[in-house]
């Protein structure tokens, strides 16, 4: 089995972030070999500038890819 690793940059406050979180958990509850990570960009100002209005962001760990908002679960899983 691979596991693909994944960060997903938003907010604490951004309701997109949460609906993508929402879509990750439902991959992992279906049996996804899928890991993320989440990381606040509030807390480093790098990522505030890199990142501020693409929110959230999903980037797959090993090579740097990156999903924007909107994605869908189909995006997610063509990433692995």
């Amino acid at each position: 089995m691979v596991v693909t690793n994944f960060t997903l940059y938003g907010t604490s406050a951004c309701h997109l972030c949460e609906l993508a979180e929402a879509q990750l958990e439902q991959l992992c509850l279906e049996g996804r070999d899928l890991v993320y990570r989440k990381v606040d960009i509030a807390a480093d100002d790098s990522l505030m500038e890199r990142y501020g209005v693409l929110i959230p962001v999903l980037r797959r760990d090993h090579d740097g890819a990156e999903l924007n908002w909107p994605f869908q679960p189909d995006d997610v899983m063509a990433m692995f």
